[in-house]
């Protein structure tokens, strides 16, 4: 090789180092920067969950006082002084600045959330003196009563004042994603710009040295049929060149193969953060409605039944008052219904075959079809990640087959034997031609719910397969390996 070609050589191979060295920081740069998001989101997460149960307690802390000062009966066995701790404590770190749970989150207050919770502090501070005072066994039924109104009268704007904080909080959560967003889109165009370097400057020159060498040749072809000896010389060196090439082509290759596996994974632990937070938000969801409404519905109840001995003037008002109070009970229904729909709690207490068992009964309550179950009792739980996921496929399932497929029968099966576990949902409605279903109609709901449960099997190591043609029914299956057989 000439000192010339020694030179390119050299010159080219500081470049291509010096390029992929750009490209696996920009890379690495944009795995980490997603890493601490992740966690610093979890946080957020947790510092909106926490401040959202501050206007719960507050409302709860508040029922629990004017029924002590009023002297009325109540289920509620909570301790008011533990819910006044914990109400006051968690506060007291929001405001400071750091909660102190399973682990301590830092919370990340700009300097309008200071402004927001200072002036909140007077309002807290009422209200916390005024409960403390009806707490207090020593206090007279006088200024039980004073206390009462300074909560009733405050209780108000502090939830008002509160869910702006909460507000507040979510949307610099927001405004931080959307940082990191602007970061990966700058990291991305650096990398296509360091790709774009790297073929002008380094594979150019190489085209355009070889294009020379190509000329050379056919310029010297008379020399080298002369030249035998030379020639098979050259033909050695060119068949190692090519060796070299193949072994450059197969580490090209298992590279690129590398980086999609990369790729996948990431895309795996995205949909499955979200999966979990969709749970974890569903999850406070269904906490805020039993808790913090349900509860003030049942208080509304039971001050509505008391009025029943009361003497009403004339029928029609007796009436009226019937179908308030039936009006009540419907609300408070449809409460724990949707508290039920989010978060089952026979799931979490009774397991996933007492869940589906109690899902096809309640199916076939609200929709007036023959939703039948079909399963085994068994004692085995599983994961609660494994649980839950099923649970959504079989939810999500048996929501298509009532919405879309006009079915007269569903039947939901569950089996688990030699080491796997079998769900089935079959109906026999009206069909569905699925592979051009999912390609021409991406944007109707149900091809949402398909890809939701295709991901939700994909993260549970599980295969879901649906099978329907036109007015032949449909027939949805999970099959995923048995934890308990390993």
């Amino acid at each position: 090789m000439s000192q010339l070609d020694q030179q390119v050589a050299r010159r080219l191979t500081r470049f291509y180092v010096l390029a992929l060295t750009v490209i696996a920081v920009l890379s690495l740069s944009g795995l980490l920067f997603i890493r601490r998001t992740l966690s610093d989101h979890y946080d957020d997460s947790r510092v909106v969950n926490v401040a959202g149960r501050q206007r719960m307690l507050s409302q709860r802390l508040t029922k629990l006082a004017l029924l002590r000062t009023t002297g009325l009966p109540t289920a509620d066995t909570a301790s008011f002084a533990a819910l006044l701790d914990t109400w006051s404590q968690s506060q007291i770190q929001l405001r400071n600045g750091l909660l102190r749970m399973e682990k301590q989150y830092a919370v990340r207050k700009s300097r309008q959330i200071d402004r927001m919770f200072s002036q909140l502090e007077p309002v807290f501070q009422s209200m916390y003196r005024s409960l403390v005072q009806i707490n207090d066994a020593r206090a007279t039924p006088e200024q039980r009563q004073a206390a009462l109104q300074t909560v009733l009268r405050a209780e108000p704007l502090f939830l008002e004042q509160m869910n702006a904080i909460v507000f507040q909080f979510d949307y610099e959560s927001i405004e931080r994603i959307e940082s990191l967003e602007q970061i990966e889109w700058a990291l991305t165009l650096a990398t296509l710009l360091t790709l774009l370097i790297e073929g002008l400057l380094i594979f150019r020159p190489v085209v355009n040295h070889t294009k020379e060498v190509i000329r050379k040749l056919t310029e010297s072809d008379e020399a080298l049929r002369a030249a035998n000896e030379n020639l098979a010389v050259a033909n050695a060196s060119l068949e190692n060149t090519n060796r070299q090439l193949v072994i450059t082509q197969r580490e090209l290759l298992w590279a690129t193969e590398e980086k999609y596996q990369l790729q996948m994974t990431e895309e795996t632990v995205r949909s499955a953060a979200l999966l979990e937070g969709q749970e974890e938000e569903r999850r406070r969801f269904a906490r805020e409605l039993h808790d913090g409404i349900g509860q003030m519905l049942t208080g509304l109840k039971l001050h509505a039944e008391k009025l029943k001995v009361v003497p009403f003037p004339e029928p029609k008002h007796r009436q009226r008052f019937e179908e308030l109070c039936e009006l009540i009970y419907d609300v408070i229904q449809t409460t724990r219904q949707t508290s039920h729909n989010l978060m089952p709690s026979v799931l979490s207490d009774f397991g996933l075959v007492a869940a589906l068992q109690f899902l096809a009964e309640q199916t076939a309550r609200s929709s007036g079809l023959a939703v039948i179950f079909d399963g085994e009792p068994d004692e085995r739980r599983l994961s609660p990640a494994i649980e839950i996921g099923l649970y959504r496929i079989a939810q999500e399932a048996l929501n298509n087959a009532v919405k879309h497929a006009e079915a007269g029968q569903i039947r939901l099966r569950w089996q688990r034997k030699n080491g796997k576990i079998k769900l089935t949902i079959d109906d026999d409605g009206k069909g569905f031609q699925v592979k051009a279903v999912t390609r021409a109609d991406r944007g109707i709901p149900t091809i949402n719910g398909l890809e939701n449960m295709h991901t939700r099997a994909r993260l549970l190591n599980g295969e879901l397969k649906i099978t329907s043609k036109p007015k032949k029914g449909t027939n949805v299956t999970v099959l995923l390996p048995d934890p308990h057989s390993a």
